[in-house]
């Protein structure tokens, strides 16, 4: 069972471990190695004592029945280790070790609100890459991410075992696909089948991993060598140290000065001033995000992890490296500014809640990342967003599927508590003794894209089932449920088919409720084809009493992506002056309310700027309820006359797969309304990249294995709606509709 922390540190304690802390995660494309790169990491920090694999289903961070099943990351996971550079076995803060507190996350693109939350309170991550494949699709996704965010990152290409292996072909990829500025600090000895070690260009050392006698080693032994002139591969990594310095002189000023000085040879000297020198320049260059280090490696080889390690430790940042977190006030005469919060056990305490995990024996659990100020047990707290007061009943330092109860967690440190009920993705926790009331921006979550629907088996597990659908949506924001007004059907939505179909497995799983699910639809969205002016008077009797408004909405449509704007457009007549606040409030709301729902299918209308240009009201007959009315009737009439138009959700689909079935590919995609965007070669495979309407790619994977007899893989996201074809529309909606 979880251990007991013995005493509480006092704040000089929790301030000095601030700066030994690394919040990092670990992002890729499916596929690119991360969990197998995670179990290492835990295996050589002496947090683990075996290496899990992923297809065996007993790596550590996927835990998950649903992930042992599939092979594959669904569920990010935090970890707690230790590591000491040039100390191996230093495996405790006590130890002079470095915390690390790491995160595994998925690399599908239906799980990328895992990916979101997890970089929303990372300080650094590492970017891992498949040497073969290079950079692809969900790699984009993940990196532009990191820049949203503003995360540091290393760069890890892994699997150089493989055949097809490179790392020029990945590092060039890294420039042209992320617009990023690589900085190579390791290479190769060796690819394929013949990659056996690696050479740190800073140190110009010769890392390698001897073949062990106990046969648990797997890779915990490596030994660092100067790098010998008469090794065959000393040429090529002398001129690899040059081409390093050169590409960080470009990106670091301090660095530049030197290399255009007399000191310049100092700099190429293998002297420990030198190194620390370089490695100061690198870190620089990492923090402000204006270069970024590239490692190389197998992890499942268990050859470069160590070194990966080190890098973690000297590149990415502390808590007191990043700049002081910023966040809002909600009260007082100040409500609106912005408050800066440094990690400092001295100041109060300000936390953000991103990810609540239902566990069956202790109820909610929420994770949480303290960005200033310290917790501990009993403490009373505020949630900000809900003002809801909540009491802290555990603390838990989270190890993957196990945890150890902790009385206290300090400023930069990632912990979970037991006892919140009301607490979701995205709140800001305060003490509720506080009296400055702040709150912190929260994460983009991704619209749903696609939905099923769902009942219930039998009217008795109607109550099992609506409780379980809610308890997932407390896990996962980026899954919602609602009811259709028109069918009445429960929908159920969610980022594609594999998510949805991951959450009914885990309704029958992990709740015990069977239910009925329907195919998967696509989730639409609808806007206006031109502009459109609508004079509207609403004019009724209600209740023997008369209920009056008139008002001109104008609306017109905006640039796709750019979504909606209602704005009062009223001139300042006597007439608009004297319009009392609530009715003008009530028509602005009615036409808000309106664009929520279209008239063709019922799904929002989008990129649309609707300006309210006038209103007529009689005192005594105009209400609320009048305008609101009003201003809903008048929309729904202007939306028809500018023309509703239906979007449909467009994915970017890339497939790899062997060049003599790329031609089946083509036509394939071509059949599906696709729009080939590129065609080109990846190691001795061949890449199509396509534009293709979500629609059509419903069971796309059974399809391209049956076109390229199993031996072509795709990736997708979503990319943008796009218009759905006029000859089209009418189809769609005929479908959906039913009749």
């Amino acid at each position: 069972m979880a251990a007991q922390t013995p005493a509480l540190a006092d704040s000089a304690d929790l301030a000095a471990g601030i700066g030994m802390t690394r919040n990092i995660g670990i992002m890729a494309h499916i596929d690119a190695g991360k969990t197998t790169t995670t179990e290492r990491v835990l295996f050589y920090t002496g947090s683990s004592h075996y290496i899990g694999e992923v297809h065996d289903g007993a790596a550590h961070t996927d835990f998950d029945a649903e992930e042992q099943r599939r092979g594959i990351t669904i569920y990010s996971v935090a970890t707690t280790c230790f590591w000491k550079p040039g100390e191996p076995e230093a495996h405790t803060a006590e130890s002079g070790a470095h915390r690390i507190n790491l995160i595994d996350t998925p690399g599908h693109v239906d799980f990328t609100i895992e990916v979101e939350r997890s970089l929303r309170v990372l300080d650094g991550a590492i970017a891992v890459f498949d040497a073969v494949a290079g950079v692809e699709a969900q790699s984009e996704t993940v990196w532009r991410q990191a820049e949203r965010y503003g995360v540091p990152r290393i760069c890890f290409v892994n699997k150089l075992d493989r055949v097809g292996a490179t790392l020029g072909r990945t590092v060039e990829m890294m420039g042209e696909r992320l617009g990023a500025h690589p900085i190579v600090v390791m290479l190769p000895v060796g690819f394929e089948g013949e990659f056996e070690a690696v050479v740190d260009l800073v140190t110009m050392e010769l890392v390698s991993w001897p073949q062990a006698e106990d046969e648990q080693d797997k890779g915990r032994t490596f030994e660092r060598t100067p790098l010998s002139a008469d090794h065959e591969i000393y040429t090529q990594a002398a001129a690899a140290r040059e081409t390093m310095l050169e590409a960080l002189a470009e990106v670091d000023d301090q660095l530049m000065e030197v290399f255009l000085s007399d000191a310049v040879d100092s700099l190429r000297e293998l002297s420990p001033q030198s190194i620390a020198d370089i490695r100061a320049g690198l870190r620089r260059a990492t923090l402000s995000l204006r270069g970024f280090p590239v490692l190389c490696g197998s992890a499942l080889k268990n050859r470069g992890i160590q070194p990966l390690l080190d890098a973690v430790v000297h590149y990415l940042p502390s808590p007191l490296d990043m700049p002081p977190v910023e966040a809002v006030l909600t009260t007082g005469s100040k409500a609106g500014e912005l408050v800066t919060r440094k990690p400092d056990p001295t100041e109060p305490l300000l936390a953000l809640a991103f990810k609540v995990v239902q566990d069956s024996h202790r109820g909610p659990v929420v994770m949480f990342r303290v960005y200033s100020g310290v917790l501990r047990v009993k403490d009373q707290i505020l949630n900000v967003a809900r003002d809801k007061k909540e009491r802290i009943n555990k603390l838990l330092l989270v190890r993957a599927n196990k945890t150890e109860e902790i009385e206290q967690i300090g400023p930069g440190n990632i912990a979970a508590a037991v006892g919140l009920r009301f607490t979701v993705t995205g709140d800001t926790l305060i003490l509720s003794k506080d009296k400055q009331l702040v709150v912190l921006p929260g994460m983009q979550i991704p619209d749903p894209v696609i939905f099923r629907s769902v009942e219930a088996k039998s009217a008795g597990d109607q109550k099992d089932l609506d409780q379980a659908l809610a308890r997932i949506q407390l896990e996962d924001p980026s899954f919602t449920v609602y009811e259709d007004p028109d069918s009445g059907q429960m929908l159920m939505a969610g980022q594609g088919e594999l998510h949805l179909e991951v959450i009914v497995n885990k309704l029958e799983r992990d709740y015990r409720v069977k239910a009925r699910v329907g195919k998967p639809q696509v989730a639409y969205r609808e806007t206006i084809g031109g502009p459109a002016q609508v004079e509207f008077e609403y004019d009724r009797e209600v209740g023997n009493k008369r209920a009056y408004a008139k008002l001109t909405v104008e609306l017109e449509p905006r640039e796709r992506g750019a979504g909606n704007s209602v704005e009062n457009a009223l001139p300042a007549t006597e007439e608009t002056l004297k319009l009392p606040k609530e009715l003008l409030a009530a028509a602005l709301e009615g036409i808000g309310d309106s664009l929520s729902r279209g008239p063709l299918l019922g799904y929002p209308v989008v990129d649309v700027r609707a300006r309210l240009l006038a209103v007529t009201y009689i005192e005594g007959d105009s209400s609320v309820a009048s305008f609101r009315a009003a201003a809903t009737m008048g929309t729904n009439k202007a939306i028809e006359t500018a023309g509703a138009r239906l979007l449909e959700p467009l994915m970017s689909v890339e497939v790899v797969g062997p060049e003599e079935f790329i031609g089946n590919v083509h036509t394939d995609l071509n059949t599906r309304r696709g729009r080939v965007l590129g065609l080109g070669p990846r190691g001795n495979a061949q890449v199509v990249q396509a534009n293709v309407p979500l629609a059509e790619m419903v069971g796309y994977a059974t399809s391209l294995r049956s076109v390229t007899q199993g031996r072509a893989s795709h990736s997708m996201q979503f990319a943008a709606y796009s218009e759905v074809p006029v000859d089209l529309q009418q189809q769609i909606i005929t479908k959906v509709r039913g009749y």
